[in-house]
């Protein structure tokens, strides 16, 4: 007979709920802080939803009215260094985050907001929520992507849960930073970062993911969940199976609370018992706050305006407004009168009314008086593409292709994993993490042999979850103190990872206004011909080139593998590293003894000089090109390896005068055509060269379908020595040679 046991799990998952004791037990000064920072944030948003009625701003404007109480009881736990992210109806966790940071001693209902940093501060939040000049990040962010570094306010994001990851990265470095005191692994200066997202992100898996990995890791993580019951329309009841959140935590080792959101100081007592428990080395946390919002998902009406809310309902949560809790339990307490209350208001909003009309006008073409944006505070347009990347500044000796040192032979395999292991030793900032890359021997190949060893706090083997140590090693760049590498073990899993490869990683430093670089090396390889499937064999190469941001280099030799992983990591950008697994087992020289050279950012190397075609092509289809050369040996080809592939740092000045000799173009590339990376770069050569070239760009690609296992179809699929030849071929047909 079969017996069942229940299961208890490793941490408490409770409820928190204050009393009349807690209220008359809170500081005076904890309670004036709320009270301020909580009417600045509602009048605030109450301004901005007046502009935008008056279309003043462009996009949506999310309001945080009603959840007041969950940002601010929240902040006023945590230090001014300790980070916050959150999502797009982020302004409330952003103005308290910002008003701690220039009030550490508090907020008093004298002073207001009235000192001059504080101004300052809502002026230049108003102006980036309106996407002006003079916001944090020049416009460029707007109400959605709001970020202030100085005072640890990490970013808002607006892609649901896309915030969450990033913020793992940052308690990682945390708690790597943080002293270690005691033999337990206490420590008690140890920074903490809370992640605000709400019940829709709850579901999402990157969220999920990084709640696993954030419990695996010890990190001095918050997850705080603001529930506020509906994602846009839909209630969580109707998409949850418990919409009791905080339940989840337990399931992943998270010890978890559930409070009432609309009392502050509930808030506040968990988020500091929260923090206790990250200081003192026990790993993540999760708050589910039960908050509502007093307006539809965007905009000035509410949501029985759009029919899936009462009104009866919205009264119900109204006349619990956490506003009204604390004056009411000051006022009791004879720490508050009504006059006082009024006379706080009335200043505020006198404030925000000043920096407003700082920053409108009248309209001069409105006949009934509308405002418009005075018109010397928008961004000037030139500056569109400012900030995308950053200027490169190397760090060591540049090696020109022209040098030629004592050298020794190495494997490419070998070679990555000297040039690993000489910039971690060299650089303690330098991460490397990704599935496996701390077993094996050095991973699937052997790329990282050695190094857990060597370092055993700096190579982390993830799980597999991608998004989630994806955007762990963007939060960790962020910092401004650590350059990770991040391993994807094949091309194809890139794409599990999209949001944060693309909407976080490659955006960030723009979309931010340039606050912070992305030092994220990423590391792929292209597996083609190894039997491995559609699945595990792709080139991304063609689609990381049609997306901002992101720099990508295509080593074919173990020489220049590490000159480019050497420059690489001097960069403030994020880069792609192309490896092929047909490279891996391939000697060929490399400096002796030299494994701190770099290589020049957007310089190709002409593997060949001829004067019939020019043939671009990198990683292992050079080699290929190079034999077909050789073979063809009445077509002068003139080969490329354009080693930079991404489009700020392709090599125009080689590829143009090559052009300009031979008037012809042959791409040669491996993989699909449809991800094809020559398509792209065929577009720019007839839009730069049209009048140089003597017959249509030619190119050679794979087939459409991805790689079978099959062998003999997976060989189909893919360009070879013969298709090459081909291409050669369909260009001397051009020019009547055969």
């Amino acid at each position: 007979m079969s017996t069942s046991t229940p299961l208890t799990y490793s941490t408490e998952c409770t409820e928190l709920r204050t009393t009349r004791d807690d209220w008359d037990a809170a500081a005076p000064e904890l309670l004036e802080s709320m009270l301020v920072q909580m009417h600045t944030v509602r009048i605030f948003e109450e301004v901005v939803l007046q502009l935008a009625g008056e279309g003043l701003v462009h996009g949506p404007a999310h309001s945080s009215i009603g959840q007041e109480g969950a940002a601010v009881g929240s902040v006023l736990a945590l230090r001014e260094a300790d980070g916050v992210n959150g999502t797009h109806r982020g302004h409330h966790q952003f103005l308290a985050k910002g008003l701690s940071f220039l009030c550490p001693e508090g907020m008093s209902i004298v002073d207001g907001v009235k000192d001059d940093q504080i101004v300052e501060f809502i002026h230049r939040t108003m102006s980036e929520i309106l996407g002006l000049k003079a916001g944090f990040s020049g416009g460029r962010g707007g109400s959605m992507h709001l970020q202030w570094l100085q005072a640890g306010a990490l970013g808002t994001n607006a892609i649901v849960g896309g915030g969450v990851p990033l913020a793992a990265g940052n308690a990682w470095a945390q708690r790597h930073d943080a002293e270690v005191i005691d033999g337990s692994g206490a420590a008690q200066d140890m920074g903490v970062t809370v992640t605000y997202f709400g019940d829709g992100a709850s579901n999402i898996g990157s969220t999920l993911e990084t709640f696993n990995l954030a419990a695996a890791w010890d990190l001095p993580l918050c997850f705080f969940i603001e529930n506020n019951l509906y994602a846009v329309s839909t209630h969580v009841s109707d998409v949850t199976g418990d919409p009791r959140l905080a339940a989840r935590g337990p399931g992943f080792g998270i010890r978890s609370w559930r409070v009432d959101g609309m009392d502050p100081l509930a808030v506040y007592l968990a988020q500091r018992a929260a923090v206790e428990h990250m200081r003192a080395g026990r790993g993540a946390t999760l708050i589910e706050a039960e908050t509502y919002r007093y307006f539809h998902q965007n905009g000035p009406f509410p949501g029985s305006a759009f029919g899936y809310r009462s009104k009866e309902e919205e009264k119900q949560w109204r006349d619990r407004d956490p506003l009204h809790k604390v004056a009411e339990e000051m006022m009791r307490r004879k720490l508050l009168t009504e006059d006082q209350l009024q006379d706080l208001r009335a200043r505020i909003t006198a404030v925000i009314t000043q920096v407003v009309e700082g920053i409108t006008e009248k309209d001069p073409a409105s006949a009934k008086g509308a405002r418009r944006i005075h018109p010397a505070l928008w961004p000037d347009p030139a500056t569109v593409d400012e900030g995308l990347r950053m200027d490169p500044v190397l760090c060591g000796e540049v090696l020109e292709d022209s040098a030629q040192p004592a050298t020794t032979q190495r494997r490419f395999v070998d070679a990555i994993a000297d040039v690993l292991d000489r910039r971690m030793a060299t650089d303690p900032g330098v991460v490397i993490l990704g599935e496996d890359v701390h077993r094996l021997k050095g991973g699937t190949n052997g790329a990282t042999r050695g190094l857990k060893d060597s370092y055993p706090d700096r190579v982390l083997g993830t799980p597999i979850s991608e998004n989630a140590f994806a955007g762990l090693g963007g939060g960790l760049s962020m910092t401004g103190r650590y350059k990770p590498i991040v391993e994807f073990m094949y091309s194809d899993f890139l794409w599990v990872a999209a949001d944060q490869i693309f909407n976080q990683i490659g955006k960030a430093r723009h979309m931010f206004g340039g606050q912070s670089g992305m030092p994220v090396v990423l590391r792929s390889k292209v597996a083609m011909g190894a039997g491995y499937g559609s699945q595990h064999s792709m080139d991304p190469a063609g689609i990381f080139a049609t997306n901002p941001g992101w720099r990508i280099v295509a080593p074919a030799t173990p020489r220049d593998y590490i000159g480019l992983m050497n420059t690489a990591l001097d960069l403030q950008d994020p880069v792609l590293v192309l490896e092929h697994v047909d490279l891996y087992a391939v000697k060929g020289e490399i400096p002796e003894a030299d494994l701190d050279y770099r290589l020049p950012v957007g310089k190709a190397a002409v593997r060949r000089t001829g004067q019939d075609v020019t043939v671009l092509s990198y990683l292992n289809m050079v080699d290929l090109s190079l034999q077909a050369a050789e073979q063809r040996a009445d077509l002068d080809a003139e080969v490329i390896d354009l080693r930079w592939l991404d489009r700020a740092s392709l090599d125009w000045d080689t590829i143009g005068a090559s052009i300009a000799k031979t008037n012809n173009v042959l791409i040669v590339e491996q993989g699909a055509s449809g991800t094809s990376y020559g398509g792209w770069l065929a577009d720019e050569i007839q839009r730069r060269y049209f009048d140089h070239l003597d017959q249509p760009i030619q190119r050679v690609t794979g087939h459409e379908a991805a790689p079978s296992i099959s062998k003999v179809l997976e060989a189909a699929a893919n360009a070879d020595l013969d298709d090459v030849l081909a291409g050669f071929d369909e260009v001397a047909r051009h020019l009547g040679l055969s």
